[in-house]
């Protein structure tokens, strides 16, 4: 089993990162593979709506000048899919709603290959705005079919200074419980997708 994650935030070693990697930490620590994609300093535009993917039917976006479809080969081959994100005016990075926009449409021309995957979101906040950005993560999990594990709150840390997340023990807590029911979650699927 392999759980991939993507860091949308532009800074790499920021809040995002520590949230990420504790989610990965406990993955590990139960057995679970794991790879972890910084998508800092390599931007992907988002959808041009082409359609040329449903066309095709290929696993590929027809835009190739970006490492999208190097990003869709790992997230297709992967039985899980963390995505992490600052919360930027109430939502996620613009990355990573492109990373979203044409994963969807990839995903869904090639018979909702994302069907029974688990996904599981987490977000890097200063204040306010995380449910929100939290719902965003989680529509591209619930159109593809996907299943959410649940942790003990909302996936989020808060900190605005890179490493400040680290202060708020209650959301590495939640991360570490996210990690936990995530890897529990794929051990009980494994085999029924």
């Amino acid at each position: 089993m392999k759980v991939v994650a993507f860091n949308g935030s532009g800074r790499k070693n920021g809040n995002t990162l520590i949230l990420l990697q504790t989610v990965l930490n406990e993955l590990e620590n139960e057995g679970i593979k794991t790879e972890l994609v910084q998508m800092a300093g390599a931007p992907i535009q988002g959808c041009t709506a082409c359609l040329e993917c449903m066309e095709r039917k290929n696993m590929q976006c027809a835009i190739d000048s970006d490492p999208f479809n190097d990003y869709f080969e790992k997230i297709s081959s992967a039985d899980g899919l963390l995505l992490g994100s600052p919360v930027y005016f109430s939502d996620i990075t613009a990355g990573m709603k492109a990373l979203i926009e044409r994963t969807g449409f990839v995903a869904r021309a090639n018979g909702n290959i994302l069907r029974r995957k688990v996904g599981a979101g987490v977000l890097a906040v200063r204040r306010a705005g995380s449910n929100h950005a939290l719902a965003s993560l989680n529509y591209l999990f619930l159109i593809s079919e996907m299943i959410i594990p649940g942790s003990n709150y909302w996936n989020m840390g808060i900190g605005r200074n890179a490493g400040e997340v680290k202060n708020d023990t209650e959301g590495l807590q939640t991360m570490k419980t996210l990690g936990i029911n995530m890897a529990w979650l794929l051990k009980g699927t494994a085999g029924c997708r």
